[in-house]
């Protein structure tokens, strides 16, 4: 009998959810911003770049805590946690604790999250290539599929001044 060994499809969720965003996104969501306030999913190692004034690890439980100000999020990518991420934000920022915020995550159009922040968006961003993460060894990593940027605030258009040279953005 042969087994036959199957990678996991992008669509169930089963990946590390330790994906660092390089520094070039972070530096181009603190000009839109101005700075950042909260990384509610986060890790001391993630902070290198992103330097936030605070943030809530693994440990802290950012799910379990107000957000407030402006918001950086590359949540975690599990099925069971990308949902609760993103439905945490659509609410912190409609009950006005976040004032801005933008959100990388992949271009799952098709999920309930995606759609749930995308009413919440003024401006999002599909990204014109996969962002080259790294998992904390600064080995570069590919997703299997392609990235959005979410921009939940006022300055849409200095939104896509920063983020229209890396990809094609609309605003509502």
């Amino acid at each position: 009998m042969t087994i036959k060994k199957t990678k996991p499809h992008v669509s169930l969720g089963v990946g590390n959810n330790e994906w660092y965003t390089p520094s070039l996104y972070i530096e181009k969501a603190r000009i839109v911003m101005g700075g950042i306030d909260l990384d509610p999913a986060s890790c001391p190692l993630a902070q290198e770049t992103v330097q936030a004034k605070h943030i809530f690890s693994l440990e802290d439980d950012g799910l379990s805590h107000s957000w407030l100000g402006k918001v950086w999020m590359n949540p975690p990518y599990g099925r069971d946690l990308i949902g609760k991420f993103m439905l945490k934000m659509a609410n912190e920022f409609s009950c006005g604790h976040v004032s801005s915020a933008i959100v990388l995550v992949n271009n799952a159009t098709d999920t309930k999250w995606f759609n749930i922040l995308s009413e919440h968006a003024s401006s999002l961003c599909l990204v014109k290539k996969r962002i080259r993460f790294h998992d904390g060894k600064q080995i570069k990593k590919t997703p299997l599929q392609g990235q959005i940027f979410f921009y939940l605030g006022k300055d849409s258009q200095l939104f896509h001044n920063e983020f229209s040279t890396i990809g094609s953005c609309w605003h509502k």
